[in-house]
């Protein structure tokens, strides 16, 4: 190949080989969607925002109760003396009294809206997990499937190149110029076989973080099975862009902020009137005659000191702020939606210059030229180029359908919705 591969080790990249050779024939094939379905039942992320929509509920439901009552008690001894200084009378006096706290009315209301906004924020964010996951899952197989096809091509070029090799060694050379077309080919297998190493270690990479998503051990082996993409054309800018102002997570999720900071804010001006407690009461005293009182207190804080201003300004800061981010992510939407169509378009008219069966095409003729090379017709300047051009141009087509394909999935994350016209498997 007329590239450098840079390794960290080689000894890693040769483990990553081994155990993808050794997997090849006892893994089950899987499909890409099957994986996807498993990862979305599976992973254990998910449970972190189930918890989190769970909590928000509990939120909404402490937000709608009101304070618990408070119960007062007093009891003890009551004198009473008549004017000349005796004693009129002895006995008990004692007072139960229950206190409620009354918010201003609209507060308990406000409280929950507030509640409700952060229910549907959790809600979004649940969704807005499960679509990232499935676009990374999705990506990430058709990586691990990429790597074990060039890996597959790799050894099986090389080891074609081997088998010419050991032909060529046992003959007697008749001249320098057999010698060095040897040299040439050995070359050409030691580069070969590293090409399907490195291939191999990216596919065992992008299967280590595929495994985690699907909740399984890292180190589960798993053999993709042949996947063949067909890309649609893409939609037009402005639908693109007028879904993304729509069912875009991260833009509902400012809005959702938006107008639950707007609560806030009415929140924070309710709260400069006092709640009122409310409480009735029963006495009775016992000091030579029976009296009994019945009532009800009222308590009002006065708010002279404190008219809850500074909490006021707070909120309507926020609730700036709150504007502006979404202002902003508007903007940063409608950018990475038209770069990531603009990136899906340059693949797509890449991919519509091949023909369908290029690859095969590209096959065959390195092994036709191994044939030929094996009768003397041919030089070996051609049987190398045809042999590392098979595996470059593989790579590449690969390597472009994989860009096209997380494109595609960016912009359907970005728009919040599965457009027509999905990638078929």
């Amino acid at each position: 190949m007329k590239r450098t591969i840079l390794l960290g080790t080689c000894s890693l990249a040769a483990l990553a080989l081994g155990t993808n050779a050794g997997a090849s024939d006892t893994n089950q094939t899987v499909e890409l969607d099957a994986l996807v379905a498993e990862a979305l039942e599976k992973n254990p992320e998910l449970n972190f925002y189930r918890a989190e929509i769970a909590a928000a509920k509990g939120e909404r439901v402490t937000a709608g109760v009101l304070p618990n009552p408070e119960v007062n008690g007093e009891i003890g001894r009551k004198r009473a003396h008549e004017k000349s200084g005796g004693l009129a009378g002895e006995g008990t006096a004692w007072a139960v009294s229950v206190s409620q706290p009354f918010e201003f009315p609209g507060r308990i209301g406000l409280r929950k809206a507030i509640a409700n906004r952060q229910v549907e924020l959790a809600e979004i964010g649940y969704e807005q997990f499960r679509a990232a996951l499935a676009a990374r899952v999705h990506a990430l197989g058709y990586r691990v499937f990429a790597g074990q096809t060039i890996a597959e091509a790799a050894q099986e070029v090389g080891a074609r190149g081997k088998e010419l090799v050991e032909v060529l060694v046992q003959r007697e050379p008749a001249g320098v110029t057999p010698l060095l077309e040897t040299r040439i080919i050995e070359g050409t297998v030691i580069v070969l076989n590293r090409q399907a190493i490195e291939a191999t270690k990216n596919a065992q990479v992008a299967l280590l973080e595929l495994n985690q998503l699907r909740g399984q051990p890292v180190a589960t082996p798993v053999q993709i099975a042949k996947t063949t993409l067909k890309f649609p054309p893409l939609p037009a800018a402005e639908e693109l862009l007028a879904g993304a102002r729509t069912n875009n997570f991260e833009l509902r999720t400012r809005h959702v902020e938006l107008a639950q900071q707007g609560f806030r804010v009415e929140l924070s001006k309710n709260e400069r009137w006092p709640a009122v407690t409310l409480s009735p009461f029963y006495s009775e005293e016992k000091a030579g005659e029976t009296e009994k009182t019945v009532g009800v207190g009222v308590s009002v804080p006065l708010p002279l000191w404190n008219r809850n201003g500074g909490n006021v300004q707070t909120a309507k800061a926020r609730l700036q702020q709150a504007e502006t981010s979404l202002l902003l992510s508007q903007r940063q939407v409608e950018r990475d939606v038209r770069e990531r169509a603009l990136a899906y378009e340059v693949q797509l008219k890449e991919i519509s210059r091949w023909r369908p069966d290029a690859v095969q095409q590209l096959r065959e003729a390195a092994e036709l030229g191994d044939r030929h090379y094996r009768l003397g017709s041919l030089p070996v300047s051609t049987y190398v180029e045809l042999q590392e051009k098979y595996l470059e141009a593989l790579e590449a087509i690969l390597e472009t359908q994989a860009e096209a394909l997380e494109a595609w999935q960016q912009l359907e994350l970005l728009t919040g919705l599965p457009m027509k016209g999905e990638p078929e498997k």
